[in-house]
């Protein structure tokens, strides 16, 4: 029998290390070793992840292998450079940050597989992107891929309030956020770096501004990203140019049908939109935060990384009732 490879998670206690726990523990090719918390060590992972209450008996531990196949870093942005800093981590062993620290640096590799699938195989060092950045990136690498990003892309898209992160705020609290809508950071959200910084690349020369309004929506977990931009382009030709480059990629699905977003909760999928009106191109572009914002892509990544199938553990059906 093959051995499973061996991995341990760090800040175990948030959101993105409670979809990888439920993700991993069912992942045929790996074994679950441990889940790091130094504020919960000791305790039942299931009373924080209590939806793994009954059939999921770890405990959280301030002990840590590094020796480990793979270790996922979940704890807050600013915190996984720190702790690589001071743990002594094998260079052979695969390192996959959720994180912001290593997004924009050429430490790690830029974890968006449809974008930089080989790199991903070939990198022990890897960076997660962001819930926003993801969404909005697959709905445009195909005309950045082509030189076709000449003009301002207005984007509006709403998330979930699961892209906040488990630590109450204000805009979390239920009798808030229920039945409200609000912007926040309009035109100067933090994912706006990793998303220039990834289509430049891909361009090979700067795209235009990027007019970003994100807003807050009155559910727990999915993104919904809409973009216009004028082009010259026939709405025949943006279909060819997005088939062509999603043909390879498993999670990304160009669709005909007006996409919602409970056709991906629950998946790693991304189902991208894209249609013509009078001299502008209107993309929808939507997945799940929590999955192929977060966890479930860092799942991709490392099984692109370990010579694994890509699909290997992430073949979820959508939540749609």
């Amino acid at each position: 029998m093959t051995r499973k490879h061996t991995v341990g998670i760090i800040g175990g206690g948030g959101y993105t290390a409670g979809e990888l726990i439920r993700i991993l523990r069912c992942h045929p090719a790996v074994e679950l070793r441990f889940v790091h918390s130094n504020s919960q060590a000791g305790k039942p992972v299931s009373s924080i992840h209590q939806d793994l209450a009954g059939d999921f008996f770890m405990d959280f531990t301030a002990e840590v292998d590094p020796k480990v196949d793979v270790i996922f870093l979940c704890s807050g942005h600013g915190k996984s450079r720190g702790w690589l800093a001071e743990n002594a981590v094998p260079a052979e062993t695969l390192v996959v940050d959720l994180s912001a620290d290593f997004r924009l640096t050429d430490d790690f590799v830029y974890g968006l597989p449809e974008m930089n699938r080989t790199a991903i195989k070939a990198s022990k060092r890897i960076a997660n992107p962001g819930c926003f950045a993801t969404a909005i990136q697959l709905g445009l690498l195909p005309l950045a891929a082509a030189g076709k990003l000449q003009d301002e892309v207005h984007i509006h898209a709403i998330t979930g309030s699961t892209g906040a992160g488990q630590q109450p705020q204000q805009t979390t609290h239920f009798s808030w956020r229920n039945n409200n809508l609000s912007v926040y950071k309009p035109f100067q959200h933090q994912h706006l770096a990793e998303i220039g910084r990834s289509l430049n690349l891909l361009q090979g020369e700067a795209v235009p501004d990027l007019a970003f309004l994100p807003l807050r929506g009155d559910f727990a977990r999915g993104i919904f990203a809409s973009l216009y931009l004028d082009t010259k382009l026939s709405e025949k030709e943006l279909q060819v140019l997005f088939h062509d480059y999603y043909a390879e990629h498993v999670f990304t699905h160009v669709v005909a049908e007006n996409p919602h977003l409970k056709q991906v909760v629950n998946t790693n999928k991304c189902l991208v939109q894209v249609t013509k009106h009078g001299d502008r191109a209107l993309i929808i572009s939507v997945i799940d935060n929590l999955l192929k914002g977060a966890s479930g892509q860092a799942v991709q990544n490392m099984n692109l990384a370990l010579g694994l199938e890509e699909t290997t553990g992430l073949q979820l059906k959508a939540m749609v009732f």
